[in-house]
């Protein structure tokens, strides 16, 4: 038996399939992923999030060690509420993990890693924070949820108390807040508006059933996986881990290059790989034939293989395959595709493939 969220019994009652998520008993689906997909796309979907983890650190040289520890520059992080996504490398600039981190306050931050790379972002953490005058304080206290959606926002309004609603209703997107010790904050994993929030135990539960109430669906593991593919967001594990750098998956932007004096760590294995011809990229992959592009598939240019699919599945919302995949940086507008011994052709573009309901791409 996997460990559980606080809202185990709910996903029972809402007759999820259950599955081993990095160690939880996680929803993969509540009946139909093509249903959930669409409601997230059209209407509002709710996630439970608590198996991801979130820490607190505090203390006068916070924001000088995680200008160390993360690739992008916190310094960017000067209005409270204000959130940055980066990612924490090891020295040679592989991607130990990839994050979130919200300024709270003066030498206050949080940080919210991902679920199956807890004990290592935890240890590394920790192992790089020996020479500063700092705290880290893991919140297992705190449940997490999602809602996501173009109604997600409205509905989220209609059930919360006076006070949350007051911070809510005034987020701007990528910033959040707290009401009294719950935290909301306006981002999410799906290419949809709506909130994420930190929460008591008993006050999600709460929070989910009054959500359910008002008509919003439970959403589960199989259908974030095709919405986040494509809203153009990286599942790390598939399209990075600590042997892929940020500039082979598509991450480059999250690298603050700038000011030079900023030595963060892997940077000198960044600046020698950036200016590495031979090193791969990431790129977006659209296939409109029958068959579905799935990970490991490999890729072939002109005769040559010379690359790999990392994610790939069906897109509900356009309706063809759609998938992430490492070629070389030469790569043009398309390859092929070892679909079960057979060489397919591939328009190769730019994610996102969709963002707020409405297709990014030409099919």
């Amino acid at each position: 038996m996997g460990k559980r969220t606080p809202l185990y019994e709910q996903h029972l009652a809402a007759s999820a399939k259950m599955v081993d998520f990095s160690g939880w008993d996680m929803p993969l689906n509540y009946g139909s992923q093509l249903n959930e997909h669409h409601e997230v796309r059209k209407h509002a979907g709710i996630f439970d999030v608590s198996h991801m983890t979130i820490v607190d650190i505090t203390g006068n040289e916070t924001r000088a060690f995680l200008k160390q520890l993360f690739s992008n520059d916190v310094d960017r992080l000067q209005v409270p509420g204000k959130a940055l996504y980066t990612c924490m490398l090891n020295e040679q600039g592989g991607v130990i993990d990839d994050l979130i981190v919200y300024f709270l306050g003066d030498n206050d931050f949080r940080i919210v890693f991902n679920a199956g790379t807890r004990e290592k972002a935890l240890a590394w953490t920790a192992r790089q924070a020996e020479s500063f005058s700092i705290a880290i304080t893991e919140q297992p206290g705190l449940a997490m949820l999602a809602v996501q959606g173009p109604e997600a926002r409205d509905k989220v309004h209609a059930v919360i108390d006076a006070n949350l609603l007051a911070v809510a209703s005034v987020l701007k997107p990528f910033n959040g807040a707290f009401s009294g010790d719950t935290f909301i904050a306006r981002t999410g994993y799906t290419g949809e508006d709506g909130y994420e929030l930190m929460l008591a135990e008993a006050q999600a539960i709460e929070l989910w059933d009054n959500l359910l109430a008002q008509g919003v669906k439970p959403i589960g593991l199989a259908a974030r996986d095709t919405l986040r593919l494509e809203a153009g967001m990286n599942l790390y594990g598939l399209d990075m881990d600590e042997s892929i750098t940020p500039l082979e998956a598509g991450l480059g932007w999250t690298v603050a290059w700038e000011p030079d004096a900023r030595d963060f760590i892997g940077r000198s294995a960044l600046e020698a790989k950036r200016g590495d011809d031979g090193r791969q990229k990431m790129v977006g992959l659209v296939f409109t034939g029958k068959g579905v592009l799935r990970g490991h598939q490999k890729i072939t240019i002109d005769g040559l293989v010379c690359g790999e699919i990392t994610s790939g599945s069906f897109s509900p919302t356009l309706g063809c395959s759609i998938a992430f995949a490492r070629v070389p940086r030469s790569a043009g507008e398309s390859c092929q595709v070892d679909i079960r011994g057979k060489l397919l052709t591939a328009k190769i573009v730019k994610p996102p493939f969709v963002r707020n309901g409405r297709a990014c791409i030409e099919i």
